[in-house]
């Protein structure tokens, strides 16, 4: 047969084709009630989901109904509803997922509907004619890949929906909880809060406060208390409902490792209520820092005299001046030995011997310096004020750092 007789052949029988397709999509438009009443019902046996008290019958078949008239009609006039029906499965995707009803579920629905209208297609064809059946066969992929097109529109609907709500239900946890740490949450909003964060309204809380780099290791360290994080600037904060261990049993589980070598952590002690986070942030904050040093955890009840420094730095750097001022104007060499003893038999409980010991000289070496000192700044060691005051003054330069507290000339 001639090239050209065959391909008028094949145009013919597509226009067949198309036009039974057409025609039968077109009957069932004109019993469309009656259709979506079948594709309801099979979608609720079928699917559970569909079943549950929340989905609201009427307005499943009003959804279905006109997702039917969209679909349907697309196989009459496909180019002038091909918009509006991706449109209306798009929407579809979107209110689902509003809903929380899983995804497979949206998808085996609309499977179902497409099965269903593909086989009254057949049905309303075959009732005319059975060749007409017969010609439908050939646009079955066509059709099957017009459901896939729609399950693929509501799924990305779907999914970029629920990336949408997840944003928003951590962007709004994120908002609560850094209202707690900053003090600004109402007392009207604290039941809200306390459920959103699934925290008692009125536990027992502290606050961490970590710095340095490195510190997303104490976030996720899976070892350590639960906490609620919330990342602000160069620090990390996070709350924690407290058990019977108190703070105490907090700042332990946030121990010194490797990993946190350049990290500096501060603890509050223990606060009632979710109303007084804000006031545990700003202690924990003190507790940062009078922290010792890089890779340590400060408990803020351990560091009382370091906190009270920091909470008046001006106040700090004036009573190191007036303690220690000659001795910081001393030579390098000398102004840090006279220092380093005075540190060291403070923290020996004013021993002499313990003293000399752990700074491996004589005890009388350790009396002759501590003797300097009293010299040089008209002070007393035997007075349990001045002493107080001593340490203070240690406690402030090793804070507020020498550059704050005066560190005397360079060598």
């Amino acid at each position: 047969m001639h090239p050209v007789v065959r391909t008028r052949e094949r145009i013919s029988g597509e226009e067949q084709t198309t036009a039974v397709l057409r025609r039968s999509a077109q009957r069932l438009l004109n019993q469309l009630p009656q259709l979506t009443d079948r594709v309801v019902t099979l979608i609720q046996q079928h699917e559970p989901s569909y079943r549950a008290p929340a989905v609201d019958a009427d307005a499943l078949w009003q959804e279905v109904h006109l997702s039917l008239r969209h679909n349907v009609g697309c196989l009459i006039n496909p180019h002038e509803l091909r918009k509006a029906a991706r449109r209306f499965s798009w929407r579809i995707g979107v209110q689902r997922a509003e809903e929380g009803l899983p995804l497979d579920a949206l998808l085996h629905a609309f499977r179902l509907g497409g099965g269903a209208v593909w086989q009254e297609l057949l049905d309303t064809a075959s009732r005319r004619d059975p060749e007409s059946m017969r010609l439908l066969v050939h646009v079955a992929g066509d059709v099957w890949n017009f459901v896939d097109e729609h399950c693929s529109l509501a799924a990305e609907a779907y999914r970029r929906t629920e990336r949408e709500k997840t944003w928003r239900r951590e962007n709004r946890l994120r908002l609560m909880t850094e209202a707690l740490l900053e003090g600004t949450a109402r007392v009207s909003e604290l039941i809200d809060i306390a459920a959103a964060l699934e925290l008692p309204e009125r536990g027992r809380y502290a606050v961490v406060v970590t710095a340095g780099p490195g510190r997303a290791a104490v976030r996720n360290d899976p070892a350590a208390a639960p906490l609620i994080w919330h990342v602000s600037g160069g620090s990390d904060l996070g709350i924690a409902l407290l058990g019977d261990g108190g703070a105490e049993q907090l700042a332990r589980s946030l121990s010194p490792s490797p990993a946190r070598a350049g990290v500096r952590t501060g603890v509050s002690p223990a606060v009632e209520g979710l109303a007084a986070v804000g006031e545990a942030r700003r202690l924990a904050e003190k507790a940062l820092q009078s922290c010792p040093g890089d890779g340590e955890v400060a408990l803020l009840t351990d560091h009382l005299p370091a906190a009270l420094i920091v909470s008046s730095p001006e106040l700090g750097a004036v009573l190191t001046e007036r303690v220690l001022g000659p001795l910081l104007r001393l030579e390098p060499v000398d102004r840090d030995l006279l220092l380093d003893t005075l540190t060291v038999w403070l923290d020996s409980d004013a021993s002499a011997q313990r003293s000399a010991e752990r700074l491996s000289c004589h005890r009388n070496t350790v009396l002759n310096r501590l003797r300097r000192y009293e010299k040089l700044t008209g002070r007393s060691l035997g007075r349990p004020q001045e002493t107080a005051e001593l340490s203070l003054a240690l406690t402030a330069r090793k804070v507020l750092g020498a550059e704050r507290c005066g560190a005397g000339p360079q060598g």
